[in-house]
């Protein structure tokens, strides 16, 4: 059922606190939202990564099973465990009614490049999971390097900024959703963790469809992006009110977007605060990059406006 409030968010808690995650963390922020809307009778299956921390064995913060997988595998080992379920409930050895929903976490550095071949071949194949991508636009946990969810302009570990190379990271972030979008799964979505409305209801929707589905996650990560770990929220909610994060599903391939902003904030209110943007304005102001960002902002959703009212009641968060 969709909700209208946060008032009416699940109150049972899945991942309890007392994680080793940096504090701020905007993809544990995001995913304590995206267990309470599956619920306990999951199963995650984890690529190595950032979150890989949070289940260290004796000790884990979640009230499901969780099983680690490499970083290129963990969609191989989600078809494992859905066959064997399978295949138990087809048996009578296991009740249809203890079967459990599976779920893939990763980071971006899997979703967008290491495991992006195993991930196409469970689409294909029309694997029945969830697929959950913590994106904070690098290789987070082993130092913030360049991974293929880097966007234009951003420092990073190996993009760094100097007199050889001013403006950082030279390459456009990929388009994982159009690049899971074209496989035409039942479902996909982006989501954000300030706006959960907007996530628990995704999910919630998502749950009537058999097969893949993908949500992304913006996660502002304090240490690499150069913010304060109490302004995660703050900063995510900036990404949506400058455009440069769209809020969006896609079911069967058909797109729409679920929130559109009415008047979009100059994407320097979302650049200026972090220390990962700040060539960009000091000690040299570099306008050319900032112009060729606002651009590619405003082309994004000049074409959606072109193709999409405002959803009745959408921009309510």
């Amino acid at each position: 059922m969709t909700i209208k409030s946060i008032k009416n968010i699940p109150d049972e808690e899945i991942l309890c606190s007392g994680t080793p995650a940096c504090a701020g963390c905007g993809g544990l922020l995001a995913l304590r939202h995206c267990l309470k809307a599956l619920g306990n009778k999951t199963v995650i299956v984890n690529a190595a990564g950032c979150f890989t921390l949070l289940s260290v064995y004796p000790f884990t913060p979640f009230a499901n099973s969780w099983l680690y997988t490499a970083m290129a595998c963990a969609p191989a080992g989600a078809q494992g465990i859905r066959d064997a379920l399978d295949i138990l409930i087809r048996k009578g050895r296991l009740n249809a009614q203890e079967d459990v929903k599976v779920v893939v976490l990763t980071g971006d550095g899997v979703a967008y490049d290491i495991g992006l071949a195993s991930t196409s071949g469970a689409i294909h194949r029309n694997l029945d999971f969830y697929y959950i991508c913590s994106d904070n636009e690098a290789y987070g946990n082993t130092g913030f390097q360049w991974s293929g969810a880097t966007p234009f302009a951003s420092k990073t570990a190996t993009t760094a900024t100097g007199c050889a190379n001013p403006t950082g990271s030279q390459l456009a972030k990929k388009d994982l959703f159009e690049i899971w979008r074209s496989h035409k799964p039942p479902y996909l979505a982006t989501i954000s963790p300030s706006h959960p409305v907007d996530l628990i209801n995704k999910f919630q929707k998502a749950e009537q469809f058999k097969g893949p589905k993908l949500f992304i996650n913006l996660s502002p990560c304090p240490p690499g992006w150069a913010v304060d770990a109490s302004s995660s929220v703050k900063f995510a909610k900036l990404a949506i009110d400058t455009g440069i994060w769209p809020l969006k599903e896609a079911i069967h391939g058909d797109l729409r977007h679920t929130f559109i902003p009415g008047r979009l904030k100059p994407v320097e209110e979302y650049l200026r605060e972090q220390g990962r943007f700040a060539h960009l304005f000091r000690p040299v102001r570099q306008e050319a990059a900032l112009q060729k960002i606002q651009e590619m902002v405003d082309r994004y959703w000049k074409e959606v406006r072109e193709k999409e009212p405002p959803p009745s009641g959408a921009n309510k968060q």
